[in-house]
């Protein structure tokens, strides 16, 4: 019989995730029955959200994981079987795939992907839900506007760095926040910021304020925590905050306060939170807009791929509690 590898998720973790939280496993070949197809993946993403579904640490979403459950994660792959009418051999496909070299899965939910989209790991990524999310945030959440100073944290992650990208075409002043001086290069030099400041070096405050002197009008907030409150200090009246990740509480069992609430009042400051899953249409329109730039060439990107099923546990517990993003290859480049 023929048989696929995944990984289980087998363990809660208390704090930090680690490679004993996930176990790798054979499992039959799945098949396709009526209105679904069987996907080779190609690549996996592991992002943020994954460690909240987790548990053992703060806050989680309507579906936690449970043990036993195939490890989650959003896949880009081929089909290679189908018994749904719109969905062929050789199809580009983004969907849930879980950590998994094969997975069955229906049409809804499922994404064709444009037959020009290279390399496939996009879909994942500055063309997929980061992208997507970057672009909500900014346009639906915050209703951007030219000449506005847009400022977001975890600027080198995949949100984040889609953020600045976007502000920089819609006419902004975009201000990353990272920790290093490789990310805050990368920021600036490769991906086109105004700024970046460094947060590992010192309190933030005074390089906001040299970054961005007349103040932010959009700060777009991943990570929340103590960077948070440091920029609520330097909004504008009437800026807007989407709120789009907490990284840094996502290992904790304790939340962090808000400190400089009074901002809120006092600026009339809006604090939205929202997640890319409530805005499906949205995201639909935003990854054609943002694919169009891709074709023109306007929007930089940078990788961090992993070969192999086997090594998708390994990064978990610096990627997921940094933010970073990863992409795990399988073993054909691209497809």
């Amino acid at each position: 019989m023929a048989t696929s590898r995944q990984f289980i998720y087998i363990k809660v973790p208390d704090g930090m995730p680690d490679v004993g939280c996930f176990r790798l496993v054979e499992a039959p070949m799945p098949k396709p029955t009526d209105g679904q197809v069987l996907a080779r993946t190609r690549f996996l993403s592991i992002d943020p959200y994954m460690r909240r579904q987790m548990g053992g640490g703060h806050g989680q979403y309507s579906n936690p994981l449970k043990v036993g459950d195939v490890m989650i994660g959003r896949g880009a792959g081929v089909v290679i079987e189908t018994r749904h009418p719109g969905f062929q051999v050789g199809d580009a496909v983004q969907g849930e795939f879980g950590w998994r070299e094969h997975v069955v899965l229906g049409g809804k939910g499922l994404r064709k992907l444009p037959p020009d989209l290279r390399p496939l790991s996009l879909s994942l990524g500055l063309i997929g839900q980061s992208g997507a999310t970057a672009m909500v945030g900014l346009v639906d959440i915050a209703g951007i506007k030219a000449g506005e100073t847009v400022a977001v944290s975890a600027a080198a992650g995949a949100v984040g760095s889609a953020v600045g990208q976007i502000a920089k075409i819609m006419g902004c002043r975009a201000i990353g926040i990272a920790g290093g001086p490789e990310k805050c290069r990368h920021v600036v030099a490769d991906l086109g910021f105004d700024d970046c400041i460094d947060y590992k070096v010192g309190a933030i405050g005074p390089a906001l304020a040299d970054a961005a002197p007349q103040g932010v009008d959009i700060y777009f907030d991943n990570v929340g925590g103590d960077i948070l409150d440091a920029v609520m200090l330097h909004l504008n009246a009437n800026a807007r905050v989407p709120i789009c990740g907490q990284i840094s509480q996502y290992n904790s069992h304790v939340r962090q306060g808000l400190r400089n609430i009074g901002v809120i009042l006092d600026k009339c400051v809006r604090l939205q939170g929202f997640r890319i899953g409530n805005h499906l249409a949205r995201r639909d329109q935003a990854l054609g807009e943002l694919m169009d730039w891709h074709r023109a060439g306007r929007l930089k990107y940078r990788e961090t791929v992993a070969e192999g099923l086997e090594r998708a546990p390994s990064p978990v517990p610096s990627r997921l509690a940094s933010g970073r993003y990863l992409l795990c290859q399988w073993s054909e480049l691209y497809w």
